[in-house]
C-alpha cells in the first residue's frame, strides 16, 4: 500500500504531526507496536497529563547540545497554539505551579488521546496498532515492511521517543534507524530520573524515606532548580533532583540548599531567641524533626564541632560556629553514585543530533524525506510540561513538511 507520509510512533509527537499532516490533505498512516496508542500521555502527571507548560516556548528551557535549534518550532507553535486546541474540545485545565498546565477530572489523560485521535480522524490520517515494523528501507519511496505486510511512502517520519519507561514499549528504534540512514546521534541517558547514592550516604538517607523537604539544588554544570526533594530508599527524588539529573553527570557532586529561605544567619537568629535550645532542636524549627537530627551531625561536623554538638545548647556556640552550620546546609554537598536508570527516567536526554536536521521541518538535511521528531530529537525539556510541548511544536513542524 502506498501513502504520502508513513509516520512510526502514535504518541504525542506522531498524532500531531499526522493531524496536520492530514490537514494538508496528505494521506497518511501512523504505525503504533503497542495495543493502544498514547502510553506515555496517559501515564503522564499521574494520569492528568501536564500537557505544556505557559513558559514553555522558552528554548532556553531545554536542554540539546544545539542549544538555538528549539527555538524555531517552539516559536512557530507555541503553547498558545496548543491551548487553543484543548479549548475547542472543551478539556478543562488549570495551572498547578510554575506554569504547569494539567487537565481536569475523571481520565483526564485519556481526553487528550481521544482528542488527538479525532483530530487525526477529521484529517483522514490511518492509525494501524499492534503492527511492529521489521525493516525499512529507500529507494524510490520508502519502504516499510510490517506485520501487516509491506507499505511504501514518500516521507516517513520516526516518533517512537526515546529509552526511557521500557515497560511501555520503549526501544532504541529511532536511533537504529538513524544509526542505517547515516545520521549522526548525541549519546543518550537517562533524565529526569531519581539519583541513587553510596551506602556512607544511605546510612542516614533511608532512615528519612518519604520525608520531603523544600530545597534549591545544582548540578555541577547546570542551573539551581528550587522546588521538593524526596528522600527514597535508594537516594533522591522529587522534582528538585529530577530537574537537576538532566544535567548531571557521573563522578560529579550536586550542591542541595536545604535552607533556601533563610540566609547564613538563621541559626543564630534562633539563638538570640531561645539561648537555651539544644542545637538539635533549633533544627526543628526548620525542618521535619527526623531530617532535623540526621541534618543537625553533618551540619555541626562541617562547622568544625564535635559529634556532640548535637546536645549542647545554641548559647554556648559561638555565632561563627552557627554561621558555618548555616553555610554547610545551604551549600550541602552529595557525590551521587548514579541514578535509576530508564526504568524510572521520565525522558530521555541525547538522541539524533540536532544538527542533522532542518530547524524549520525536523527533515534529515542529508537524507531527504526522513524526519526525527519529539523525544528521539537531542532536545529534552524540564520537567513540568516542557516535553509535550516540544512533542506539539516538533510534530507540528514536520507535519507541515511531510
Amino acid at each position: 500500500m502506498k501513502f504520502d507520509a508513513i509516520i512510526i510512533g502514535a504518541g504525542a509527537a506522531g498524532l500531531y504531526a499526522a493531524l496536520h499532516a492530514g490537514r494538508r490533505g496528505r494521506r497518511v498512516l501512523v504505525l503504533e507496536h503497542n495495543a493502544e496508542p498514547g502510553a506515555k500521555i496517559i501515564i503522564s502527571g499521574g494520569g492528568r497529563c501536564n500537557f505544556t507548560n505557559i513558559n514553555g516556548g522558552d528554548h532556553t528551557r531545554y536542554i540539546s547540545a544545539n542549544p538555538h535549534f528549539a527555538r524555531s518550532a517552539l516559536s512557530r507553535h507555541t503553547p498558545a497554539d496548543f491551548i487553543k486546541l484543548i479549548e475547542r474540545h472543551n478539556i478543562a485545565f488549570y495551572e498547578k505551579t510554575l506554569g504547569q498546565l494539567f487537565c481536569e477530572g475523571a481520565r483526564a489523560a485519556h481526553k487528550i488521546v481521544q482528542m488527538l485521535l479525532d483530530e487525526c480522524a477529521a484529517a483522514n490520517a490511518t492509525l494501524r496498532l499492534n503492527t511492529r515494523v521489521s525493516s525499512v528501507s529507500k529507494g524510490e519511496r520508502y519502504r516499510v515492511e510490517t506485520s501487516a505486510g509491506a507499505l511504501e511512502s514518500e516521507t516517513l517520519t520516526i516518533a517512537t521517543g526515546g529509552r526511557s519507561i521500557p515497560k511501555l514499549g520503549a526501544s532504541s528504534f529511532a536511533y537504529d534507524i538513524a544509526k542505517q540512514f547515516g545520521v549522526p546521534l548525541i549519546e543518550p541517558r537517562p533524565g529526569l530520573v531519581p539519583l541513587t547514592f553510596n551506602d556512607a550516604d544511605l546510612h542516614w538517607m533511608r532512615a528519612l524515606t518519604g520525608i520531603s523537604a523544600d530545597i534549591s539544588a545544582r548540578a555541577a554544570h547546570g542551573l539551581a532548580f528550587r522546588e521538593a526533594a524526596l528522600f527514597t530508599h535508594r537516594g533522591l527524588s522529587g522534582p528538585a533532583i529530577l530537574q537537576i539529573s538532566s544535567y548531571w553527570r557521573k563522578e560529579e557532586e550536586i550542591s542541595v540548599d536545604w535552607l533556601p529561605d533563610a540566609d547564613e544567619q538563621a541559626l543564630v537568629a534562633i539563638k538570640r531567641a531561645r539561648p537555651k535550645a539544644q542545637f538539635k532542636t533549633a533544627l526543628t524549627d526548620l525542618f521535619p524533626d527526623r531530617l532535623a537530627r540526621a541534618l543537625s551531625w553533618t551540619a555541626g561536623a562541617l562547622a568544625g564541632e564535635t559529634s556532640a554538638v548535637q546536645e549542647k545548647v545554641l548559647g554556648d556556640l559561638k555565632d561563627a560556629a552557627l554561621i558555618d552550620a548555616a553555610r554547610a546546609l545551604k551549600n550541602f554537598k552529595l557525590k551521587p553514585a548514579g541514578d535509576e536508570g530508564y526504568l524510572k527516567a521520565e525522558v530521555t536526554i541525547g538522541g539524533v543530533d540536532a544538527n542533522a536536521l532542518s530547524q524549520q521541518t525536523m527533515e534529515v538535511r542529508a537524507v531527504p524525506g526522513l524526519f526525527f521528531v519529539g523525544e528521539a530529537v537531542d532536545v529534552t525539556g524540564w520537567l513540568g510540561g516542557y516535553n509535550f510541548q516540544w512533542a506539539w511544536s516538533s510534530g507540528w513542524a514536520a507535519g507541515q513538511a511531510i
